[in-house]
């Protein structure tokens, strides 16, 4: 790669399509990777795990403090039936997020899962930085923001459309 310098700048990094932009374009993808395949693997962790989800009822009693005691309480009424909604969530989020399918959708229901799981289960972490749930919940804020707009199933539904004139089928 040649870099042609011009009044103190590289000439490359500038142009259109050029490094920066192309990084630019590209600077979710790893995150998304990282949400999606994180959330994919906790999924299928709790639905292989032969004693889940009959654990969540005592480990929803060994929560010592949580902002948001109500969450504890209405897990509590359902605690299997809320066992397999969380891995049956996250298996959802992360195939959505690693697709690009209904990224932002997907997103929201990884953030959504990460305040529940700050909320109630590490809340009582101190001090707060030690909990891994806070981080979670704030990567997911810019797949919210931006979506998947690279190499995702979102990115070829808006390329079809746009080649169709707005429509998707015909």
């Amino acid at each position: 790669m040649t870099y042609t310098s011009g009044s103190g700048h590289h000439r490359q990094l500038r142009e259109p399509g050029g490094l920066r932009e192309t990084a630019a374009r590209y600077a979710l993808l790893p995150l998304r990777l990282f949400l999606g395949v994180t959330f994919l693997y906790a999924g299928l962790d709790k639905l292989t795990d032969p004693g889940y989800p009959e654990s969540m009822e005592g480990l929803l009693q060994s929560i010592p403090g949580a902002a948001a005691p109500w969450l504890l309480d209405l897990a509590l009424t359902q605690p299997e039936g809320f066992g397999y909604a969380i891995a049956l969530g996250e298996l959802a989020v992360g195939i959505g997020t690693l697709l690009g399918l209904l990224t932002r959708v997907a997103a929201l229901g990884g953030a959504l899962i990460s305040l529940s799981f700050w909320l109630t289960i590490s809340w009582d972490v101190g001090p707060y930085y030690y909990s891994q749930d806070l981080p979670y919940l704030m990567a997911w804020v810019p797949l919210i923001m931006a979506g998947a707009p690279m190499l995702s199933l979102d990115a070829a539904v808006a390329a079809r459309r746009r080649r169709r004139g707005g429509q998707l089928f015909g």
